[in-house]
């Protein structure tokens, strides 16, 4: 079952904030129902909703359909992020997400989980967020 306590933050926190100030960008770090780390992207010099913007406007011409806005904050998926960054042409957005996602998870990450059999099992859930749903990602020119 995944678990996350106060003191597995503090041990993880050092290495995310690092990744957070080589990029120039402000957050938060917390954790949500003791299972899942979170970190909360406020604001910074990475234009991570543009990117976003720019990633799914090139799916929707893929898939001959009308792009859908990200708006003004973004829930991450953190298995894909860094490639669809990528992508796009951001690469220094993708290098960002696979360090911090890294940087997430520790030394001590698992994840033992087989969705074929109904089996879930890591050692902590990850939720990168860029802005919050009442407060915007700012980015920094």
């Amino acid at each position: 079952m995944a678990y996350v306590s106060q003191e597995m933050k503090k041990n993880l926190a050092p290495g995310i904030k690092a990744v957070l100030k080589k990029y120039g960008m402000k957050g938060t770090i917390a954790v949500r129902h003791h299972m899942a780390l979170v970190v909360t992207l406020k604001s910074g010099k990475l234009d991570l909703l543009g990117s976003a913007q720019r990633h799914n406007d090139m799916v929707a011409a893929r898939q001959g359909r009308e792009s859908y806005p990200v708006g003004s904050y973004l829930q991450v998926n953190h298995f894909w992020a860094d490639k669809w960054a990528e992508e796009t042409g951001d690469v220094e957005i993708g290098n960002f997400y696979s360090e911090l996602v890294a940087a997430m998870k520790g030394e001590q990450y698992f994840d033992d989980s087989d969705a074929m059999t109904d089996y879930f099992h890591c050692s902590h859930y990850l939720n990168i967020n860029a802005g919050d749903w009442n407060k915007p990602y700012v980015l920094e020119a």
